[in-house]
């Protein structure tokens, strides 16, 4: 008998060693998955670690559904992802003859982005702890909101930078992004600024660049998101930025600045440049408005 349960466990540690997969993108699938096994337990006929060979379209179809009621789209159309990408792992492994996740609809999902800032918003946001003077905790968010707008890295990346991955002087930084893959991130003249007045305070060494409280243990991203909400409310700006917004609103103040796409995907660390033109839809709709208004071949009559 192939339980699913066991095979789920499998499927973790082939995504850990095989694809190299971070431990968020990891957790991601295994979430999604042993939902699905709780569901198949919990509906009747499967028992309770269903066998792969039971599992058919009409059962996946039944999870599907079953998710509608309290969850949006996008989510019920990852976690439909999340089993095709499994059985498809047990055909390649001989464990499994079909996908039964293949002709499955996928719901229509919503096209999302996350909040833009406008230019002056980014920067009411980013330097809202500098109103509170001296104390320590605000000098670390400082440091930690002006690296995530003035490099666009992700908020994994800014929780996992160390001690050896920063160089000041030359104002780069060492980041490992999704899949493991390493790049290296540009730090601009104000974030290089405060970056050095939270290091005057602590000091250098080893380990975690940013901590929480406690001893010393790596700041988590949970905490970040929590301090961003409170700088948010604190700057005034109506919108609900995430830290994902800084990175889109990086991209997009790129672009309008005239900055390439090219560069752009560089600097982002993303392995198609679709990916990129979707961070930077609003900018680019502003070049193109620009371009009808002013290219002589586009101007109407």
């Amino acid at each position: 008998m192939n339980g699913l349960k066991r095979l789920i466990d499998d499927f973790g540690t082939y995504l850990a060693v095989e694809r190299n997969a971070s431990p968020n993108t990891r957790l991601g699938y295994l979430r999604d998955l042993e939902q699905f096994r709780t569901f198949l337990a919990e509906s009747g006929g499967f028992g309770e670690d269903p066998d792969i060979s039971l599992v058919d379209e009409a059962a996946v179809t039944s999870f599907v559904y079953s998710l509608h009621v309290r969850r949006k789209k996008v989510s019920i159309a990852r976690k439909l992802s999340s089993i095709r990408s499994f059985f498809r792992y047990l055909i390649r492994k001989g464990l499994a003859a079909r996908n039964p996740a293949e002709n499955v609809p996928t719901p229509r999902t919503e096209k999302y982005l996350p909040a833009v800032l406008t230019v002056e918003e980014a920067a009411g946001l980013v330097e809202s702890p500098s109103g509170e003077g001296g104390k320590r905790t605000a000098i670390r968010d400082l440091a930690m909101l002006e690296l995530l707008y003035s490099s666009g890295i992700r908020l994994s990346e800014l929780t996992g930078l160390d001690f050896d991955d920063v160089d000041l002087e030359a104002g780069t930084m060492r980041v490992l992004g999704k899949g493991g893959k390493e790049r290296v991130a540009y730090i601009g003249s104000k974030a290089r600024a405060a970056v050095m007045a939270y290091l005057d305070g602590r000091g250098t060494g080893k380990g975690p660049l940013f901590t929480g409280k406690g001893k010393g243990g790596r700041i988590s991203q949970r905490t970040v998101e929590r301090l961003l909400k409170l700088y948010v409310s604190r700057s005034g700006i109506t919108k609900d930025p995430t830290p994902h917004s800084l990175r889109h609103s990086f991209a997009t103040h790129l672009l309008d600045a005239g900055v390439d796409l090219r560069s752009i995907q560089e600097m982002l660390g993303h392995s198609k440049l679709s990916t990129t033109q979707r961070y930077t839809k609003v900018g680019m709709a502003a070049l193109m408005e620009a371009y009808d208004k002013a290219h002589p071949r586009a101007r109407k009559t």
